[in-house]
């Protein structure tokens, strides 16, 4: 067996004793990549991605085009790093306790700040409620700017109906680092809230979310400002 082998081998099965407890980001990117590597010294590479990225989140939220530029990233390395944030969301969303109810804006920002975690986008989330307030689940329905009503309006409705919802949360994130609602927010909270009752679903509330915070456009004031949820 040789020195690699070795040290593969051991690190493995420190993992499957006691998990990532206690261990540096470099360590558990180096776990990861044996995946990616089959052979060789992968701690070097490690250590280049945390300096590149900073961090083993900025790791995972880095694109593939940026991970390639690191020498030693191929496509299969890029892949799989790129993976793991795309599972942890996926098997978020099955673990969450679908039918569970959901009563305030508080609850349902708990759940649906997952979703916007490490996100370099905007983005746009629905979760769905039937008419009892249980939960059916949260679906993506846009990728960009919330104020492109017209087109997301649609896939909202889609969505939720294909959930058979009765009520749903609308949620987007701002990467301006404020959480605080704009006019276009408002305006367009009102359109889709009136383009969505015709059809029989509710929009409960319009949630925005920043850096683990989140502000209810139901508890604010149109142009006021009001304390955010900490979340995190």
């Amino acid at each position: 067996m040789s020195i690699h082998a070795g040290h593969r081998s051991r690190v493995k099965t420190e993992f499957l004793a006691r998990g990532l407890e206690g261990w540096p980001d470099h360590r558990v990117l180096e776990l990861l990549l044996f995946y990616a590597i089959p052979q060789g010294d992968v701690n070097t590479l490690a250590h280049e991605l945390l300096n590149r990225f900073e961090t083993l989140a900025g790791v995972f939220d880095a694109s593939v085009d940026e991970l390639k530029k690191v020498p030693g990233v191929g496509e299969h390395t890029a892949v799989l790093l790129r993976l793991i944030p795309a599972l942890g969301r996926r098997y978020q969303d099955q673990r969450a306790a679908l039918g569970q109810l959901v009563n305030s804006p508080e609850e349902a920002a708990a759940i649906l700040s997952q979703y916007f975690y490490g996100a370099r986008n905007e983005m746009v989330y629905i979760l769905c409620l039937d008419s009892k307030r249980k939960l059916l689940g949260v679906r993506k329905v846009s990728e960009g700017s919330i104020h492109a009503a017209d087109i997301n309006i649609r896939r909202i409705a889609e969505e939720a109906m294909g959930l058979r919802a009765s009520a749903l949360y609308l949620a987007h994130n701002h990467i301006s680092n404020l959480a605080f609602p704009s006019p276009a927010d408002w305006e367009t909270t009102d359109t889709i809230r009136a383009a969505l009752a015709p059809l029989g679903l509710e929009l409960v509330d319009h949630l925005i979310f920043v850096e683990g915070d989140a502000v209810s456009l139901n508890q604010s004031e149109r142009g006021g400002k009001r304390p955010v949820y900490q979340l995190l």
